[in-house]
Parts: C-alpha cells; sequence; structure tokens
C-alpha cells in the first residue's frame, strides 16, 4: 500500500519551488550517507532510543555511520523535513542497506528473531 503523500497537483505552482526545497539539503545529507554506508543511524542529542540503537550496533560488531541532528530544543523543524520524507515517525531511523527498518526496537525485533544477519548481506 502506497504512503500517502498530497499530490503535486494539489499543490499551487506558486509554492511548489518552496515545498521541495524545504529543507532539502538534511535529506540530501541523509540520502548520500545510505548510499555510501551500509547501515546508517539518523538520531538527535538528549534521545535514548539513537544511543541505545547504536550501542546494540557496537555490541554487534556492525559498523554504522551516525549522523546527528539538533537535540530536544533545536532542530526540531529540520529533522521534521526527515520524517516527511521517510514517513517515520521518530527517532532514530535506521537504514539498512538503503532500506529504512524502523528505530530502536524494531532493530531489537530484527536482531531477536535473527533477522539482521540476512538484511546486511
Amino acid at each position: 500500500m502506497p504512503r500517502q503523500i498530497l499530490a503535486n497537483k494539489n499543490i499551487h505552482p506558486a509554492i511548489q519551488k518552496t515545498v521541495i526545497n524545504n529543507h532539502a539539503d538534511i535529506i540530501t545529507e541523509v540520502q548520500e550517507a545510505i548510499s555510501q554506508h551500509q547501515v546508517v543511524v539518523v538520531g538527535m542529542a538528549q534521545n535514548p532510543a539513537p544511543k541505545k540503537a547504536r550501542k546494540k550496533l557496537d555490541e554487534l560488531g556492525i559498523e554504522h555511520t551516525y549522523l546527528e541532528y539538533g537535540n530536544y530544543f533545536n532542530n526540531w523543524y529540520r529533522r521534521n523535513a526527515l520524517k516527511m520524507w521517510t514517513g517515520w515517525p521518530s527517532f532514530p531511523m535506521i537504514f539498512i542497506n538503503g532500506i529504512l527498518i524502523g528505530g530502536s526496537s524494531d532493530l531489537t525485533a530484527l536482531i531477536e528473531a535473527d533477522k539482521l544477519t540476512g538484511l546486511l548481506r
């Protein structure tokens, strides 16, 4: 089932450029990291979930790239662009081989189900 997103035909032409370029730099940075690294964790300071996910990856000896964008007090608007781009509502956002697998609890579920290794191949 495709994710719902407002169709371009329903965005007035006068604002389409604003919509397209809204914090495109942060999205491009994450896309580049995803294209260059097998495992990418996107998070924010002061949030324990990204730290938990990174710790699990470290314990398993899985190399990963970490991108951190602000904290609870700043850069929420930039992080919001990532949420709109992915459709994922929280941090961390964990990508394996370019696929968003979810957050920390989703990583744990994959580990417990012995499915993480398969994704890393």
